[in-house]
């Protein structure tokens, strides 16, 4: 069974993980989740326990228990859905969301820092963006051309 360990320190290794769940069952493997840039950890891991039962005691004896500092979320790991790729289109930094993607988020082309909107300077709107937000070609804050101020 595979589970769902979020709000994890940022201090916590894989080794200390596996020590927390060891108790409940045979851990098969653990995988701490990492920004593919930076290489730190983005809070949350899979692990993956021998057994269904295994699992579920793990969920039950470690949800809402402190590891280093945090209250761990523990729970049964969903599986993607059939097409999905992260949290909008291309995960992080891809093409249809998620942070850094052309479709949305933060510092996409569709939204967030980047071209469509949201923070930062994009072109659709958004802080610093071509057509709106702070800093912008057409409007925001900062002003940029054709309008803001």
């Amino acid at each position: 069974m595979k589970i769902y360990v979020g709000n994890l320190s940022y201090d916590v290794t894989e080794e200390d993980l596996k020590q927390a769940v060891e108790p409940f069952g045979q851990v098969e493997s653990v995988s701490i989740i990492k920004d593919k840039f930076s290489g730190e950890s983005k809070g949350f891991a899979f692990v993956e326990m021998g057994y269904k039962s295994e699992g579920q005691a793990a969920i039950d004896g470690l949800n809402g228990k402190e590891l280093k500092g945090r209250e761990l979320s523990v729970n049964e790991a969903r599986p993607r859905a059939e097409g999905q790729a992260g949290r909008g289109g291309f995960s992080k930094g891809g093409f249809g969301g998620g942070k850094g993607g052309y479709g949305g988020g933060r510092d996409g082309y569709g939204g967030g820092k980047g071209y469509g909107g949201g923070k930062g300077g994009g072109y659709g709107s958004g802080k610093g963006g071509f057509s709106g937000g702070r800093g912008g070609q057409s409007g925001g804050k900062r002003g940029g051309r054709g309008g803001g101020g």
